[in-house]
């Protein structure tokens, strides 16, 4: 019984990384089969995933759909917001998306606009009644730094990393804080500062709790995977939402 209880032990990381290859993806389609297509990574040289242990290739994959999820997010804000966009630019909300998420080695997610904060100082920026700027872009920026600072401001991930899965777990409570002030912050005139989810008597939209609801399942699942890993404990913090305050890492 103790060697069985041994070897689960050992598996249960790789269990996990099974479970979120199979269960994060989102930007899956069905083809004419009705089938889901699997989400490939981009490098799969030998050489490449040599280096690469499962609880990397699990980081990869959690980064990858994380930051899929905001694009997708940062476009449906945009929809909902359009008002906020124009504070940016006359672009298209795409060609808005592509820059800030792929020209970070221009901009290193340093943005005047926002007065160069980042992580959770720009989330709160989103909810500052005195900013005039661009809101989305606040909360967006804020969300994304805050998950690149948990990982070591990595996106592709090797034996040699070592990441702190209390920080990750910290920035999936995170998230959940982020998304409840998106929901319920309003401003001196009882209005929303960003429209997301809708329920009224003619719709319900509540696509944003769900795609919100995966990054925290996601990010949540790779930071107690990596510390069964590891083999280090996460202190597992219980707040009430109203008055939560976001957590270091």
């Amino acid at each position: 019984m103790n060697a069985f209880s041994s070897k689960f032990k050992r598996g249960k990381p790789y269990l996990l990384c099974t479970l979120l290859l199979t269960a994060c993806a989102t930007n899956t389609q069905l083809n004419t089969n009705n089938k889901k297509n699997v989400p490939e990574q981009k490098d799969k040289s030998t050489i490449n995933q040599i280096v690469k242990a499962d609880i990397d290739r699990m980081a990869d994959v959690e980064m990858r759909e994380n930051t899929q999820s905001l694009r997708l997010l940062m476009l449906k804000l945009y929809k909902r917001n359009p008002q906020e966009l124009k504070k940016s630019t006359s672009d298209p909300a795409e060609k808005m998306i592509n820059w800030v998420f792929e020209g970070g080695a221009q901009h290193h997610y340093q943005f005047a606009e926002l007065n160069n904060l980042v992580m959770t100082e720009a989330i709160f920026l989103t909810f500052n009644p005195d900013y005039k700027g661009d809101r989305v872009l606040a909360f967006i920026v804020g969300l994304h730094t805050m998950l690149l600072k948990a990982h070591n401001d990595k996106t592709d991930f090797y034996f040699t990393d070592s990441i702190d899965p209390q920080k990750v777990y910290n920035v999936a409570r995170n998230i959940e804080i982020a998304v409840w002030k998106l929901s319920n912050a309003r401003d001196e005139n009882g209005a929303l500062y960003l429209l997301s989810n809708e329920i009224n008597d003619h719709e319900k939209n509540l696509s944003f709790e769900r795609e919100f609801g995966k990054m925290i399942g996601r990010t949540e699942l790779y930071a107690i995977a990596l510390a069964e890993k590891s083999q280090r404990l996460i202190s597992r913090v219980v707040q009430n939402l109203a008055t939560a305050l976001f957590l270091p890492f």
